[in-house]
């Protein structure tokens, strides 16, 4: 049975902690699936780790759907939450439901993500049964008006954003990813909320953490302070293609072992 909302919030109030994780393919998604993640995460992030874009803002719907269409069909039991890439929502609420609804009907997500607090948007989309995972602090789709990739909610700004966590809850989100903030104010966000809130880079204090995959794997040249590498495949891919352009040079490869008579 798929993971569900109700899920989520049973764990944040047994105090069970939980994670999600990026996934942008069906391999992915497959190996994330049946190792025992819950929540993978079809994020616009996709635009920097997979298509080499240097930021999210260039990432289309057709992207996304295409990425979540292929994630949603390597699980069986994670609940697949599909990115509202940027300017998919942000015009109007029509272009908001319009473009969530399509993940959930075109690319078969359970549930859709939206940065900031739009808080008319995920009332509507709660309203016709389309579950909102909400999205706080350092919003990538914001970078240029943040200023860069910047750690939010320091001093004073701190109750902003705890407000829009509140508010957010009250519009109906079923969860809240907090983003590169001070750990202090992630736990005080998460205290204060009945749903459960997914740090990342806000401090051991949250319900639930994320990573992006690529940097979880150590496939990214550089890795944010935020994330831990738990392996370095971009050595290891380097040295398996290494060692099988080696073979092929000597004459090695193919062998008996892998030829057909």
């Amino acid at each position: 049975m798929t993971i569900s909302i109700h899920d989520l919030r049973a764990w944040k109030a047994e105090g069970t902690r939980f994670t999600m994780l990026t996934a942008y393919d069906f391999p992915t998604a497959q190996i994330l699936d049946r190792a025992g993640i819950p929540v993978l995460l079809v994020g616009d992030s996709v635009g920097r780790n997979v298509l080499g874009y240097p930021n999210e803002l260039p990432v289309t719907m057709e992207e996304i759907l295409h990425h979540t269409r292929a994630v949603s069909r390597g699980v069986e039991r994670a609940m697949v939450v599909g990115d509202m890439p940027f300017m998919s929502f942000q015009a109007s609420t029509e272009d908001g439901v319009r473009n969530a609804g399509r993940l959930i009907k075109e690319g078969g997500a359970h549930a859709v993500k939206i940065e900031g607090p739009q808080l008319d948007l995920i009332h509507r989309l709660v309203e016709i049964g389309v579950p909102v995972m909400a999205h706080i602090g350092l919003t990538p789709q914001s970078v240029y008006g943040l200023g860069g990739y910047r750690v939010q909610g320091r001093g004073e700004a701190a109750q902003k954003v705890l407000d829009q966590a509140l508010a957010l809850e009250k519009a109906g989100a079923f969860s809240i990813v907090l983003e590169a903030m001070p750990a202090e104010l992630g736990a005080e966000i998460t205290g204060s909320l009945q749903i459960p809130t997914i740090g990342i880079g806000a401090g051991p204090g949250c319900d639930a953490q994320v990573l992006v995959i690529h940097d979880l794997l150590g496939l990214n040249e550089k890795v944010p302070k935020l994330a831990k590498p738990y392996v370095n495949l971009r050595e290891e891919i380097a040295r398996a293609v290494t060692a099988f352009a080696a073979d092929v040079e000597a004459g090695t490869f193919p062998d008996e072992d892998h030829s057909y008579s």
